[in-house]
């Protein structure tokens, strides 16, 4: 019982023991008593449920961020605002903005959606024509207003900020070393380890030290600095996530995705190339290829679940990929069953494609409550499937009776997969089939995105070593029950048993897409994409194996 209800009875308690001959006083006694004993029922059903904070977010993988920057707009912080809001899917935990008024810069940052926190009030002290901007998902145990961008600072080259959307595999040991040569840290991200490089580089002005410490910096990046004069958009050797160029009036706009400019309706000009530098002032564009080149490894997973899919990502249209990804799906699984229903929201184009392309009727059966935030008090496991029901809930005339195919984009742990399979099981269906848009999910990501360990991705558990082989689904019944992480074409990836995990989440069937598949589905070219997750091949090393922080 919490302290508040304890205090509030023993005062009640006190009330109701004094002794008193009023019959006025004991008809008031003894309503407070009532409303002791009623006090007492409300505590005793508390008692029966765990106080337990539940994460209400699906079990996905999560973008740790999203990034949006103006230059050259009266109204720059509202724009950028406005950008933030169309990115917040990128990242829901916490958001910042830092302006500039071409001396000064001004800087807010809190834990809390833009909507709610980025008032009226806070903008109008942004001040300025030019402004950055970062929402955030944080890791566990990293929620703190420490770890909000932008960061800003004051050196030797002037006032800077940054926000970052990726990952520095090598940014833990870098701090090592400058901590030891006196370096004081206020947060745990990766991002604030550039800026203490920056700080300390001797160069001729700001942007030759940019250049020099990212030179020396592996790993994803794509970053927006912002100075009193200028806008800095940068992007790494490889490419792996994404960062795009708009105009809106006479100033020029950065952005994560595209749809961030279809909100504010500036125009759609380029993206910032792999290994770009853009520097964006009172005298226009200019731009630099500084780094050294490498290999381009975009991030696929970007078309498969992170980004929105009214965005162009990579020069492909996201909704595009999904809608060929479930076309794909329903040819290489096919499923004999009378409605495709999608897992909202990700899952609904790819299922869209996949009933198109098998005929079988498309159904809405899954609504997705949008007003849940991401986290609430979970009662005990006698209320079965609570956190997911919370969010999706079925409509039972539309399931009842019927043999129903599920699609989704991915299964990560496994957790809310079961509990949706049972879900649609309870609402009548006669059978039901998962269809998984993309290839078996067996490895983490270290370029930026929020991932659990190996060892705790379901795909990950029931794999056996590495052999090259193609794909296959898995059936209740047992027919076929393994597929290979990888493609026929000979990516090498590890075996997994499509049959355990089809048992494990209690599915009829179950059948993910090749990653063959999926890549001719988004029109990406294999030779310049990121599939670590789902063949292990990582286009970099990784520093500290499974230790790693991803702190974006």
């Amino acid at each position: 019982m919490g302290n508040a209800a304890g205090v509030l009875l023993r005062q009640i308690k006190i009330f109701t023991t004094e002794s008193t001959e009023s019959t006025e006083e004991k008809g008031l006694f003894s309503l407070i008593a009532f409303f002791r004993n009623s006090v007492l029922s409300v505590c005793s059903v508390v008692n029966c449920f765990r106080i337990e904070v539940m994460d209400l977010v699906l079990d996905k993988f999560h973008e740790e961020c999203g990034v949006f920057g103006i230059f050259g707009h009266p109204e720059a912080s509202t724009i950028t605002q406005l950008g933030l809001f169309a990115l917040q899917h990128r990242g829901q935990e916490a958001c910042g903005i830092v302006s500039s008024d071409g001396h000064d810069l001004h800087q807010f940052r809190s834990q809390g959606l833009v909507a709610d926190v980025l008032s009226e009030d806070v903008l109008k002290k942004l001040t300025g024509s030019s402004a950055i901007g970062h929402t955030r998902y944080s890791t566990s145990g990293k929620n703190t207003i420490k770890e909000v961008q932008p960061f800003s600072v004051t050196c030797q080259h002037g006032d800077i900020a940054v926000c970052h959307n990726g990952n520095l595999p090598y940014a833990a040991e870098k701090r090592r070393e400058l901590e030891q040569a006196g370096a004081i840290f206020s947060s745990t991200s990766d991002t604030e380890t550039l800026l203490h490089g920056i700080a300390r580089t001797p160069a001729k002005d700001i942007y030759e030290a940019m250049q020099k410490v990212l030179k020396d910096t592996e790993g994803a990046f794509s970053l927006l600095f912002l100075t009193p004069k200028s806008l800095v958009a940068v992007r790494d050797p490889r490419g792996f996530r994404p960062l795009v160029l708009g105009k809106l009036g006479g100033g020029w706009c950065i952005a994560s995705e595209t749809c961030a400019f279809d909100l504010i309706d500036a125009e759609y000009v380029r993206e910032i190339e792999a290994g770009e530098m853009l520097i964006i002032d009172e005298n226009g564009l200019h731009s630099s290829m500084p780094f050294i080149e490498k290999p381009v490894s975009v991030c696929t997973f970007e078309h498969v679940y992170f980004s929105r899919p009214d965005s162009t990502i990579f020069g492909r249209s996201v909704n595009e990929s999904r809608h060929k990804m479930g076309k794909r799906l329903a040819i290489e699984q096919p499923c004999d069953a009378d409605i495709v229903v999608p897992v909202p929201d990700s899952g609904v184009s790819a299922a869209i494609g996949y009933a198109n392309q098998s005929g079988i009727n498309y159904r809405q059966a899954i609504i997705r409550n949008h007003y849940v935030g991401r986290t609430f008090i979970e009662p005990s496991q006698s209320i079965r499937s609570f956190g997911v029901r919370l969010k999706l809930n079925p409509i039972k005339d539309l399931i009842r009776g019927r043999r129903v195919v599920l699609v989704d984009d991915s299964i990560v742990r496994g957790t809310t997969s079961k509990k949706i399979v049972q879900m649609v099981r309870d609402a009548g269906a006669s059978e039901v089939h998962m269809r998984i848009s993309c290839p078996p999910t067996t490895n983490p990501c270290y370029y930026g995105v929020d991932t659990p360990r190996k060892e705790d991705l379901i795909a990950a558990r029931f794999s056996s070593p590495p052999f090259k082989g193609g794909v296959a689904a898995a059936s209740a019944d047992g027919v076929l029950g393994s597929v290979a992480a990888a493609s026929s074409s000979g990516i090498v990836g590890s075996v997994v048993d499509v049959q355990a995990i089809c048992s494990y989440i209690e599915a009829d069937s179950l059948g993910y897409l090749s990653l063959e598949g999926m890549l001719e589905a988004t029109g990406l070219d294999p030779a310049t994409s990121c599939t670590a997750c789902w063949s292990g091949r990582y286009p970099t090393l990784i520093a500290n194996g499974h230790n790693l922080e991803i702190g974006s």
